[in-house]
Formats: C-alpha cells, sequence, structure tokens
C-alpha cells in the first residue's frame, strides 16, 4: 500500500486513469419510442452508427443501398433481441425499415409487432446489448391510452413492465434513470478529472465541501435548463470547453498556486458548462414536460449520488497524502497527468 502511494506510483495511477478518459468514448446511447394501438405495438430506435459491430454498419450501408437481404439483417436487432409480451402472451414481430436520419451519423429503424389482444399491461425485454455491447443504453418513451411513460434500459436493467388503459404513473421508470445518472458520472472520467484536479490542492474541510458544492449546483442548474431546453449549447463547444476546464485545473495547480478558498468559484463556473455535457443524454428523448421533469429529477439525483461517492473515497486518500511528507511532489505529478489528458481531449474534441 505503501509503495502505491508515493508520489510517482499515484502519479501512474491517476496517468492511467487520463489515458483511459482519453480513450473512454462514454458509450452510445439509443432513443426508442413504443407507441402501443389497440393490439399492435410500434417499436422505433434512433441508434448512432458507432454502437454497430463494423459488420453490422457495412450491412447498414448496403441495406440503404437498396438490399433486402442486409435490410432484414439490421431489422432483426430488433426482431431478435427486443421481446414484447402484452398481458402476459408475446408478440410477435412483423414487418419494418430501416430509414436514414438528419442527425447523421446515426440511422433509424422500426419493427411493428402483433399481439394477440389490445394490450393492456406490456412488459418490454431489452436484449440489444448482446448485439451493442454492455457501454450502450437505450432511453425509451411508451406512448398509449392513459399517457406518455418512460424508462432507461441498460444492461443490468433490461426488463420492464407497463400499464396502460389508465393514467399512467409519473414517476414510473424514474429509478432507470438514477442508475443511469450513477453511471453517467462513474464512467464520466472528464467530469472526474476535473473534479479531482479541484481537490488536488487539499485546503480545510470547508474549502473543499464549497468545491464539490459549487460544482453541484452549477451543473444542476445548466442539466436543468438545457434539457427543458430554456437554454441550449453546440455540443462539440461543451465538449471541447469541459476538456479546457481539465486543463485548466490541472494547469492551475501545477504553475499558479491557487489560494484554495477562492477555488470554488472555479468549481462553478465550469461547472456551469459541464451541466450542459450531463444533459445530452435526456435531451433527445423527446418527453412531455412532466415525465421529462421527473427523468430529470432521478437522473440529476444518480449524479450526485455517483459523485458523492467517489468524493468519499478520494477525500481520505488526499487526507493521507496531505500528511506524507512528498504532498508538493504528488500534486505535481499527479496534476501533469491530468494536464496531458485535459489537452489532448481538447485538441481532439474541438479540432477533429
Amino acid at each position: 500500500m505503501r509503495r502505491w502511494l508515493r508520489p510517482g506510483g499515484l502519479g501512474l495511477t491517476l496517468l492511467a486513469l487520463a489515458v483511459s478518459a482519453w480513450a473512454h468514448t462514454g458509450g452510445t446511447t439509443g432513443y426508442a419510442s413504443i407507441t402501443v394501438s389497440r393490439s399492435t405495438v410500434r417499436y422505433s430506435v434512433t441508434l448512432p452508427i458507432l454502437a454497430l459491430t463494423p459488420e453490422l454498419a457495412e450491412t447498414l450501408r448496403q441495406s440503404q443501398a437498396g438490399g433486402a437481404a442486409s435490410r432484414n439483417t439490421v431489422l432483426d436487432v430488433i426482431r431478435s433481441h427486443v421481446v414484447l409480451q402484452a398481458n402476459g402472451v408475446r408478440c410477435e414481430p412483423g414487418p419494418g425499415e430501416v430509414t436514414a436520419t438528419a442527425a447523421a451519423p446515426s440511422f433509424a429503424m422500426f419493427v411493428d409487432f402483433a399481439c394477440a389482444s389490445t394490450v393492456r399491461e406490456l412488459v418490454v425485454q431489452d436484449n440489444v446489448f448482446d448485439v451493442l455491447g454492455t457501454d450502450h443504453h437505450t432511453l425509451a418513451k411508451i406512448e398509449g391510452p392513459g399517457g406518455v411513460q418512460q424508462f432507461a434500459f441498460a444492461p443490468d436493467t433490461r426488463q420492464a413492465r407497463f400499464t396502460l388503459g389508465g393514467e399512467a404513473t409519473p414517476s414510473r421508470g424514474t429509478g432507470s434513470f438514477v442508475l443511469l445518472g450513477i453511471e453517467h458520472i462513474l464512467t464520466g472520467y472528464d467530469h472526474l478529472l476535473f473534479l479531482l484536479g479541484l481537490l488536488l490542492r487539499g485546503g480545510s474541510w470547508l474549502g473543499l465541501a464549497k468545491i464539490v458544492t459549487a460544482f453541484t449546483l452549477a451543473h444542476s442548474v445548466t442539466l436543468a435548463l438545457a434539457v427543458l431546453n430554456i437554454v441550449t449549447l453546440p455540443d462539440r463547444l461543451v465538449e471541447a470547453v469541459i476538456a479546457l476546464s481539465i486543463a485548466f485545473v490541472a494547469a492551475e495547480n501545477i504553475f499558479l498556486n491557487p489560494v484554495a478558498s477562492r477555488r470554488w468559484v472555479v468549481s462553478f463556473c465550469f461547472g456551469l458548462v459541464h451541466g450542459f455535457g450531463f444533459s445530452s443524454a435526456l435531451r433527445e428523448l423527446g418527453l412531455p414536460t412532466h415525465g421529462l421533469v421527473l427523468s430529470l429529477f432521478g437522473f440529476n439525483l444518480g449524479v450526485e449520488l455517483g459523485q458523492a461517492l467517489v468524493v468519499a473515497l478520494a477525500l481520505p486518500l488526499l487526507a493521507l497524502v496531505r500528511h506524507s511528507g512528498w504532498e508538493r511532489r504528488m500534486v505535481w505529478s499527479s496534476s501533469l497527468a491530468i494536464l496531458l489528458v485535459g489537452v489532448v481531449l481538447f485538441v481532439e474534441r474541438a479540432f477533429f
């Protein structure tokens, strides 16, 4: 344990995390619309081409060129891996279509499922992760008699049950968005590196609390504004500034010896931008306002829970370093690793 905590060892550990952040794609997200009309259910989904294997991406290209066999192969992603049950009886997948979208590089497809009777209770089993990988999520809205419901499908939450015909329960599916928020922050290495860069310089417990609180408040505000379409910014600009924020706090640690008591201001200002980054997962879902607010609440709660877990694990380690006698070297080597990934991410996101 002591060897691992030496300045070089911890710096290398953070460098490995930084390289992971550079390589990390953040996963892929599909946006599904499940529309119920009497005994027919249409499952429509928009997917990024990045989510496909190279072989399936080539098959998609052939299907868009008019190949019927290739089109059916792509549609089998739904037909073979999405299972619908209406009133306890399995629905049969039928015809479908694959279309290009204006938001390249992505595509849309739908399959109509025929059920034995008018759908009153619908169970959706989403196994597309077997094809698209465990770093994929599907954010779904279910439209039918009674209103709109929502759910976030993930490798660990593949099945959901929906009651139709009565008034939709507004809170249904909120828990799945809490889990999505937790996973989003725990795999969002750029957000974590920014926060870690702020915490590295230490300071009093009150100062650290201010940093974390400022980041939380700032990204919560802009997350809500962006998801509700009150304020929006181009995704490319947001991602580039997030990368710049990582490089900035790391450079401060190395060259400027920042005043710990004022770092909450930096945390708040850049936290506003990070909130726009968090929002992309929910903006495309197209939920009505009441459903969107609850999904937003669940997602943001998950982000805060995940962030609290990371901070709770990081602070004791940072406190140990602070009393070790080599804090300065550790801060320098770790900040250098974070600076490197910040610069690389900025160049990648701003110019490529």
